[in-house]
């Protein structure tokens, strides 16, 4: 009897035919380094090691902008019906120097689709160095803090916090991280996607 109440509550933590889906760019989809080093690879591990049973599906791809992620997003919903989607996605289109309003507004539109499919968003944070003057570099900072209250979603503050400025934690090219890096960015999304599952 024990035996049988034990099962059911491992069961009842057990979610299953719930989706992940990770919307990124490099720093997502494992750039430089073996598909199972990338933080979403590990997420999915995690996730397994920890007895929930969500599908985390990657589609992230590398040089990706807002606007591409945008034009995917409606296939990417309907095709896994994703019960959380993760948006990692603005650093390309800062590093182009592109509008900061249009990467805003496209961020935007990929939060209200996406809230209109009925699936939760969880924002993160990207920062890029100062190449276009402070000014631009701080407010495309400031847009991911700014849709988080307007939309009411999660936020992770900066997906590469206490990763960017470690060189250990970087690949040689000092954009992307390593595999080290990818087990930070994993614990800065974890804690805030925990209290989601």
């Amino acid at each position: 009897m024990t035996a049988l109440f034990a099962f059911i509550g491992a069961t009842s933590v057990w979610s299953a035919g719930q989706t992940i889906v990770v919307v990124g760019d490099s720093l997502s989809n494992g750039h430089g380094m073996r598909i199972e080093q990338s933080w979403v690879s590990k997420l999915e591990d995690r996730l397994k090691t920890e007895g929930y049973g969500y599908e985390v599906i990657n589609a992230s791809i590398s040089g990706d902008t807002t606007s591409g992620g945008l034009a995917r997003l409606p296939q990417i919903l309907e095709l896994h019906q994703p019960t959380i989607v993760i948006i990692e996605l603005g650093g390309n289109d800062g590093l182009l120097g592109q509008p900061v309003s249009s990467l805003r507004a496209n961020l935007a539109a990929m939060i209200e689709l996406t809230q209109s499919q009925g699936a939760a968003v969880v924002l993160t944070g990207i920062q890029i160095p100062p190449n276009y003057g402070p000014m631009y570099t701080e407010a495309l900072a400031n847009i991911y803090p700014d849709l988080a209250d307007e939309f009411n979603i999660s936020l992770v503050a900066f997906l590469m916090k206490d990763v960017a400025l470690n060189a250990e934690l970087m690949q040689s090219d000092r954009i992307h991280p390593n595999a080290r890096g990818n087990d930070v960015m994993l614990e800065n999304v974890w804690a805030v996607l925990m209290g989601m599952l």
